[in-house]
């Protein structure tokens, strides 16, 4: 991921920190996201997914039918909450690095998560 390894890995800490200190206070405030239908963010994802995964081994993930796509990303995960530009690179990293996450993502496309994960720093440099 050409972008994100040009970030320090200072930044990319900070990434992960955010990510994590926003999402803990949100569980916290919202009793575990209970305000959020899980079952139709999971099918919006879904759904998401399936119009990515063919653009992946023929566009660029900052390009503007990506980043369209990466909006409608960012919508469906800030039901859960509105991420900050840091948090929002943290939950790319998260993808990445968590076992789980990356399996459920290399089961839509293998370069799902370093895709997404470019993508989602272009977006949150560029729109948040």
């Amino acid at each position: 991921m050409t972008l994100r390894l040009s970030a320090t890995p200072e930044y990319l800490q900070q990434c992960r920190d955010a990510q994590a200190r926003e999402q803990a206070a949100s569980l916290t405030a919202t009793d575990q996201w209970a305000h959020v239908d899980k079952a139709q963010a999971h099918q919006d994802f879904h759904r998401l997914y399936g119009d990515l995964v063919p653009l992946i081994d023929h566009s660029e993930p900052s390009s503007p039918a990506v980043q369209q796509l990466i909006a409608r990303h960012y919508a469906i995960a800030a039901r859960f909450y509105p991420a900050s530009r840091q948090a929002y690179v943290g939950t790319a990293l998260f993808y990445a690095e968590n076992a789980d996450m990356k399996a459920f993502h290399d089961a839509y496309h293998p370069r799902l998560v370093e895709f997404l994960g470019e993508a989602m720093f272009v977006y949150a440099h560029s729109e948040l």
